[in-house]
């Protein structure tokens, strides 16, 4: 959001992430009309649809603004020169932890067959990111990092398979935030620790 936008807009979007968030917490979002998202966040139905046209999309907005502030703080503890194999251990460990901040949404997500669009949108995020990390990777030439006529088949190998194991973590009580983590970088490829050395401030996402 651009710092120039009014500041009535941004309460506003601000609200409705903050009450759809809090509604899909409670039930699937499947089951939120934008009438009971309006009334939670305090404007009419006509404010929410000048900016969206479903539900999902404030919620897919929240879920990822807060994905990303734990992407700025990878980028940081890169340009710090932290350890690649450190810097992908606390990057996984950030997604869980938004994860866990938003737990209760995503089971009600998870668990609703109707409610695909949530999975889809973190598949969609962990794609992207995946494609800014090989691109970076790509650029300085690092040993082991697929040529660039793979990237999109990477990511999304990489994308499902992540997404997939935090389905597995939400729908297993006996999976501990922990066991995920090691899973996640034990299946890591070789070269995501090596590329994640390399120092560099932009954004991946």
């Amino acid at each position: 959001m651009s710092e120039h936008t009014d500041p009535r807009i941004t309460r506003t979007t601000g609200a409705l992430r903050q009450a759809v968030v809090e509604l899909a917490s409670q039930r699937p979002v499947s089951q939120i009309t934008v009438a009971d998202l309006a009334e939670r966040a305090g404007v009419t139905r006509a404010t929410f649809y000048n900016r969206y046209s479903t539900v999902l999309d404030p919620l897919i907005e929240a879920l990822y603004a807060d994905l990303e502030t734990g992407h700025r703080r990878e980028d940081q503890r890169r340009a710090e020169g932290y350890p690649g194999p450190e810097l992908l251990r606390l990057a996984v460990s950030e997604v869980a932890d938004h994860v866990e901040r938003f737990g209760d949404l995503y089971r009600h997500a998870l668990g609703d067959p109707a409610d695909r669009g949530v999975y889809d949108a973190l598949v969609r995020h962990f794609n992207d990111y995946a494609l800014a990390f090989l691109a970076r990777g790509a650029a300085r030439g690092l040993p082991g990092v697929p040529g660039i006529g793979h990237h999109q088949v990477v990511a999304q190998f990489l994308a499902h398979g992540f997404a997939g194991a935090v389905k597995a973590w939400l729908s297993d009580p006996d999976v501990s935030r922990e066991d995920l983590v090691d899973a996640a970088v034990a299946c890591a490829p070789a070269w995501w620790a090596s590329a994640g050395e390399a120092r560099d401030a932009d954004s991946c996402v």
